[in-house]
């Protein structure tokens, strides 16, 4: 959930009144993300970017500034055409899945979620799925970059062990 250019997710709030995102305009969200991002991922490393990169084409061109050999799945805010994402993306998905986890952007129903076991997802920003006694629900991991520490993406190993 990179939200590239969009203003409006700094004025965002989490339950206790905290700024979702702590940034004084969107250039410095850009390079503190681009920046977390590239201390840990190389440039031939798979990475999977779980929706919302930006609204408009006006911010695609920032994504080549994100190290990876990355594979698109599309978020709620992902409306651009195909043709945009080539230049920038390996592939472009709605979903991927192996070995018992399902990347999603939107975290899939839990009556969907049997038939693998885990759901890497986005979306969420600073929440979490919980379980009907508000407990976070363990089959599920946001891995939105406002959740994650410092914005630094995680390993899919990482994710596992979590």
């Amino acid at each position: 959930d990179w939200h590239l250019g969009h203003a409006n997710i700094l004025d965002f709030k989490q339950s206790d009144g905290s700024s979702v995102r702590d940034f004084s305009d969107v250039d410095e969200m850009h390079e503190y993300m681009i920046a977390q991002h590239n201390s840990v991922v190389k440039p031939n490393d798979k990475v999977y970017v779980l929706g919302d990169v930006c609204f408009t084409n006006k911010w695609l061109h920032i994504v080549a500034r994100f190290n990876g050999d990355k594979v698109l799945i599309k978020g709620n805010h992902d409306t651009l055409k195909l043709s945009q994402y080539e230049s920038y993306f390996r592939d472009v998905r709605g979903s991927h899945q192996f070995k018992g986890v399902l990347m999603t952007h939107i975290p899939v129903h839990p009556e969907s979620l049997a038939r693998w076991g885990f759901n890497i997802h986005g979306h969420l920003h600073t929440n979490r799925v919980l379980l009907a006694n508000g407990s976070v629900d363990k089959r599920y991991l946001n891995v939105s970059v406002e959740s994650l520490k410092n914005y630094i993406p995680i390993s899919l190993e990482e994710a596992l062990k979590i």
